[in-house]
């Protein structure tokens, strides 16, 4: 999410998400894109994937979604909707997303 603003392409940001999952050896894991639009359809532009050079503009929605994924194991996805800024990013979730350990 930090990593949006105006001007990046739906490649980097999608490279932004997936750097931190990799550096943590997960990156194998990580099977589908970032995110997409959100608009009129469900799954639109920008799609936020490799090789998407469409770059990002002010008042783009679109969902931040990295997700990993373990064969026979267990999976998760953190989902947020964002909006791009003049500035930067703004978040539309209002849940908390820190690890609670039950």
């Amino acid at each position: 999410v930090a990593a949006v603003r105006p001007g990046i392409t739906g490649a980097q940001a999608d490279a932004a998400a997936r750097e931190p999952i990799a550096a943590a050896g997960y990156g194998p894991a990580f099977l589908h894109r970032t995110g997409h639009g959100i608009g009129l359809d469900g799954h639109e532009e920008p799609y936020l994937v490799a090789g998407n050079d469409r770059p990002l503009d002010a008042g783009m929605a679109f969902s931040i979604e990295p997700g990993i994924y373990l064969a026979g194991r267990h999976g998760a996805r953190i989902e947020d909707i964002v909006v791009c800024t003049t500035d930067g990013v703004q978040r539309l979730n209002t849940t908390p997303t820190e690890l609670i350990a039950l």
